[in-house]
């Protein structure tokens, strides 16, 4: 087992990795902007050193900051969390150069899935479903037609090294498509400093499933069920359950035996999550994150595993501590990611918390790097925290979630607790019954 691990990341996340890290024996070390001096991952860890200024890309993003801060405090390996580096090859390989461990995946294994259009071809090869579409880069509008027609409309152009809704375009018709393509190659090209796009079939009214699955990087793997995050704002996940409510048995083991067998086959290491649309019964595969997803706990909890725990140990070169078959779902689980922002607008609040109080009890977790007098820099993420609650079913957790957000106090800022008290009263989330598109809808008739 590693002595001493560095973990590339902030906020709650990171105090994450101290957590599982000190429960196996396992030193810290935290790295931490100037503007991230007094932050409870910092407090927590057993060490910490300052790797630059606030601005990310002088500090979190810079590689040559991390490596050396591996150097100077003797850290034998690399801990990325989500976001910054978590699913940069560069970073990996430079790791691998100076003899440091990435906790996660292999460089090529992160290149393969950061390009949208090989990771599709590299799934399908391997039997996942996919989405009808072009079967890679579409380099002109000429051949975007072609693959309009024969995918049918409604069709959606995407940025190949695309993300959050950036370099994505909706044509419902063929005199729309010559707009979608032109502008979402100029946005792919303005945010990722690439123009190549693909198209896919566009599926109306789908449900956003993910499936989590972990593998030992010696041709062994599992899947660990489904979360259902279909609740999104702009493409951005705000609410996360597991197992999802319109997913049945037969499907849940269908569809994670052929994740797993998948990740198996290509000697995948870590955590990963295979993300789908699902609709009419079908999943269509749209991406791999190769790396630790915000809304881990949900599974955590249902399964009564540490993910963290199990990153680092098959990192360690140990095997994986359970098989498929010790793997049975317990109950029902719910995260809501809570943000620092002002409704109705969802603009940024940073600000100094005057006084927080984390709720308690049977089934619930907060996952949050907040204390009272700790001021939230507007340098990051908005998200300060994530409250999961974990219940017999699903109706119970409803209610525990329901409970749990009446005793969370977070003052001095603005935040999107309010948003999740009047969510958890909705009946079609109540009956579990939305997609991808039912949040926006609903932010527009409630919040304007």
């Amino acid at each position: 087992m590693f002595r001493k691990i560095l973990i590339a990341n902030r906020g709650e996340i990171a105090l994450r990795v101290v957590r599982a890290a000190r429960e196996m024996g396992v030193a810290t070390v935290a790295v931490h902007s100037t503007a991230d001096a007094d932050a409870m991952h910092v407090r927590m860890a057993d060490e910490s050193i300052c790797i630059g200024p606030a601005s990310s890309t002088q500090s979190y993003l810079s590689i040559p900051a991390i490596v050396s801060a591996c150097e100077i405090t003797g850290a034998e390996a690399i801990h990325p969390g989500y976001g910054f580096l978590s699913e940069n090859a560069a970073f990996v390989q430079v790791l691998e150069d100076h003899g440091i461990t990435f906790i996660g995946p292999s460089a090529e294994h992160i290149r393969i899935m950061g390009d949208k259009i090989t990771a599709k071809d590299t799934m399908k090869a391997l039997g996942v479903p996919c989405v009808p579409g072009s079967e890679g880069g579409v380099p002109d509008l000429e051949a975007a037609r072609r693959v309009g027609a024969e995918a049918g409309y409604p069709v959606i152009v995407k940025a190949t090294a695309g993300g959050g809704g950036r370099g994505m375009k909706l044509a419902r018709s063929e005199a729309e498509l010559e707009t979608a393509f032109r502008t979402a190659r100029s946005e792919a090209k303005a945010a990722f400093g690439n123009d190549e796009v693909y198209i896919e079939k566009y599926l109306g009214t789908p449900r956003h499933i993910e499936v989590q699955v972990f593998g030992d990087g010696k041709g062994r793997a599992v899947h660990l069920g489904e979360r259902d995050c279909s609740l999104q704002r702009r493409h951005q996940k705000v609410f996360e359950e597991a197992p999802g409510p319109a997913i049945t048995p037969e499907q849940r083991a269908e569809i994670g035996a052929t994740c797993a067998e998948a990740v198996a086959r290509i000697g995948y290491s870590g955590a990963g999550t295979i993300e789908f649309l699902y609709e009419n019964g079908e999943f269509f595969f749209i991406e791999m994150n190769t790396r630790l997803q915000v809304e881990h706990p949900v599974t955590e909890a249902i399964f009564g595993v540490d993910l963290v725990r199990e990153q680092i140990r098959v990192a360690a070169g140990h095997e994986m501590s359970f098989r498929q078959e010790d793997l049975q779902i317990n109950g029902h689980a719910i995260e809501v990611r809570l943000n620092a922002e002002k409704l109705p607008n969802f603009s940024p609040s940073p600000g100094t918390i005057t006084q927080y109080h984390a709720p308690g009890g049977l089934g619930v977790r907060m996952d949050s790097a907040l204390y009272d007098g700790y001021r939230i820099p507007p340098y990051y993420d908005s998200l300060i925290g994530k409250l999961i609650v974990h219940g017999r079913d699903r109706d119970e957790a409803l209610a525990r979630l329901n409970r749990s957000l009446g005793e969370l106090i977070i003052d001095g800022i603005d935040t999107t607790i309010p948003l999740f008290r009047d969510l958890v009263a909705d009946p079609d989330v109540q009956a579990g019954d939305y997609t991808i598109h039912w949040l926006e809808t609903w932010l527009e008739r409630n919040l304007g």
